[in-house]
């Protein structure tokens, strides 16, 4: 399985400015399977301790932060020697080890000779009050479900990643029908490495929600794991009502969707917890396209998206029968997962803001609102055979956007107001 990410980590490992790395991402996106591949490909020796499964190595920290007594012990029980020129240490479940994720200011300003990465999932890491974050002595890097792309590589299809990346467009459109039944597979698929990887071997569609089912119970799990105790029930009830917040046509955040009466102040801690955690996506409105968006954003106006789009469709109980049934998954409960999967492309740039905009009265809406390299641009998505967007002509008519991008089933095509890109082509590289 081929992760992108390996490119960032092995500019992190020549970066003569390089700091100790924390690698973030939900439980279960392939954060430990990536950083073994990194150390078994990228250096001599690799170091590697999870403190989830090694208690005995959860109080390395807690006498002090004296990197020479740190680097015996790890020396002793890896029973290796550590050089620091060529050795990869990575501290897994960070977050389990007392004063760990502290420990890397300490690396940072006594020892940067040495490549150390942390990795954690962020249930738990970073959420802890008493816990001293290293802040400006870290890099960090986010991993998240496989992209579209990715998903395309796992497949073998190479070329055609190669084909998009390099927006050959007259190639591409010879292969549109098969880009669509790829694209049907990954909305049901989804990008959770070990979803893929059964999909991949077995080509199982009841495999592939059994594991799903599985993966979103060990979620709900970690709520009471890792969740503080006054909230956890409105960790799970704000969980749970994603599915019907994002079926509605207006897919904007409704507290009263979760219970009758509900309000914000009940559930924010939840929800934030939750962001936090990687585990839920949050897109805030926005009132003008100005730079920065974020200085027009509404806080308290939002939508939520899950980070994978597989497991929205297993919360959904979306039917195995939509994948062959021409392009109806595209508009199943109102396009939700096309809007998903659309987010979840545009958020593999971690610096990325993304909003959505509506006028005062709500009437007319543009999906998503992007800031890309001091620009802001519209991006509207359609799941379905109409492409007419009133609402979308409408806000490129009144503040002119350098560019604007509809996303739709239909091939790529330039017009003088906007840009068609495929929806299976829609991503980081092709905005």
């Amino acid at each position: 399985m081929y992760r992108e990410l390996i490119i960032n980590l092995k500019n992190w490992k020549e970066d003569k400015f390089r700091k100790p790395l924390i690698v973030r991402g939900a439980r279960q996106v392939g954060k430990t399977w990536l950083l073994q591949e990194f150390g078994r490909t990228s250096y001599a020796k690799f170091v590697y301790v999870n403190f989830e499964e090694t208690p005995a190595l959860q109080n390395i920290f807690s006498a002090d932060f004296d990197i020479e007594r740190i680097i015996t012990v790890l020396q002793i029980h890896a029973q290796t020697t550590i050089t620091a020129e060529d050795t990869l240490i990575v501290f897994d479940e960070i977050q389990s080890a007392e004063r760990g994720v502290t420990s890397l200011k300490y690396f940072c300003e006594n020892a940067p000779q040495y490549h150390v990465i942390a990795a954690g999932s962020l249930l738990g890491m970073g959420l802890h009050s008493q816990v001293s974050f290293p802040v400006g002595k870290v890099d960090f890097l986010d991993l998240r479900p496989l992209s579209f792309y990715e998903f395309l590589l796992s497949l073998n299809e190479s070329a055609l990643v190669d084909a998009l990346k390099g927006k050959n467009w007259s190639v591409i459109s010879i292969f549109t029908e098969k880009l669509k039944e790829y694209l049907r597979y990954y909305f049901y698929v989804g990008g959770m490495p070990e979803v893929v990887s059964a999909f991949v071997q077995a080509r199982d569609w009841q495999l592939v929600r059994r594991i799903q089912n599985r993966i979103l119970n060990s979620y709900e799990g970690d709520f009471s794991k890792y969740g503080p105790n006054e909230i956890v029930p409105r960790i799970r009830m704000v969980w749970q009502s994603i599915p019907s917040q994002l079926a509605k046509e207006n897919k904007k955040f409704v507290y009263g969707v979760i219970r009758e009466g509900a309000r914000a102040k009940d559930f924010e801690l939840a929800i934030q917890w939750l962001v936090d955690c990687g585990l839920l996506l949050k897109s805030h409105r926005v009132s003008k396209p100005g730079i920065p968006l974020a200085a027009y954003q509404e806080i308290s106006v939002f939508k939520l998206f899950l980070h994978d789009v597989g497991l929205l469709g297993a919360m959904a109980g979306l039917d195995v029968r939509t994948i062959i049934e021409g392009d109806e998954i595209f508009t199943e409960f109102k396009g939700a997962l096309t809007e998903q999967y659309v987010m979840q492309q545009l958020r593999l740039s971690s610096l990325r803001y993304i909003g959505y905009w509506t006028n005062e009265r709500s009437t007319s809406e543009v999906d998503f609102v992007i800031q890309e390299e001091g620009k802001v641009i519209p991006v509207e998505v359609k799941s379905g055979e109409n492409l007419r967007a009133k609402s979308f002509r409408l806000f490129c008519e009144k503040y002119k956007p350098a560019k604007a991008i509809r996303t739709s089933l239909t091939d790529f095509k330039k017009e003088e107001w906007m840009t068609n890109v495929p929806l299976y082509a829609i991503g980081e590289d092709n905005l």
